[in-house]
């Protein structure tokens, strides 16, 4: 199987790590012990109350509040997060069909997050999620003007690098110009 981050992201991840004692002059265990004493219980909340009352940046929060309060399901715990989240066999019948086509693309990483399924080279360059009704939001590292099904991207919560979006109804539906996007991502990436 895959690994699940690519080196980009392992660096990423660690410099965040590295550089928050540096920069803040506390540890992360002090800034756990910090974000213990927040009076809000909500994730969102609490993210609120560390930039407001620390001036703490979004990545920096988010890597304290997941010391000081884990998931029930961590963020590395593909499989786990996997279940939880494609429940629909339609929607995962979509998911299994797309995860055919990238399989054996050199070099891949498969990522699963708590709201989408991922596929990076050197970064993102595809990500889907389930949709209602059995459904699944695939979205591609090309432009909208690709294939007249797209979408232009918009606030899905995936990379930035992600510029169009198609709503896929069946596995069917992962066709030859479906499978031509995701090979047109994978080479931008």
């Amino acid at each position: 199987m895959a690994e699940h981050l690519t080196e980009r992201q392992k660096k990423w991840f660690a410099s965040v790590q590295a550089s928050l004692e540096r920069d803040t002059g506390k540890t992360l265990g002090e800034w756990v012990a910090i974000a213990r004493t927040c009076p809000e219980t909500t994730p969102r909340k609490r993210t609120e109350w560390l930039r407001e009352h620390h001036g703490l940046g979004v990545n920096r929060i988010a890597h304290i509040l997941s010391e000081a309060f884990p998931p029930e399901i961590g963020w590395d715990d593909g499989p786990a997060l996997r279940t939880a989240l494609w429940k629909d066999p339609a929607s995962t019948a979509i998911l299994e069909a797309i995860e055919a086509q990238v399989k054996d693309y050199p070099g891949l990483v498969a990522g699963q997050r708590k709201g989408f399924s991922a596929w990076s080279r050197t970064f993102q360059f595809a990500s889907t999620r389930p949709l209602k009704g059995g459904k699944a939001r695939l979205g591609l590292c090309v432009s909208p003007d690709a294939d007249p099904r797209l979408e232009p991207y918009r606030n899905e919560g995936w990379s930035e690098r992600l510029k169009a979006a198609v709503t896929l109804s069946s596995p069917d539906e992962v066709d030859a110009s479906i499978v031509k996007l995701l090979k047109d991502s994978w080479d931008a990436s």
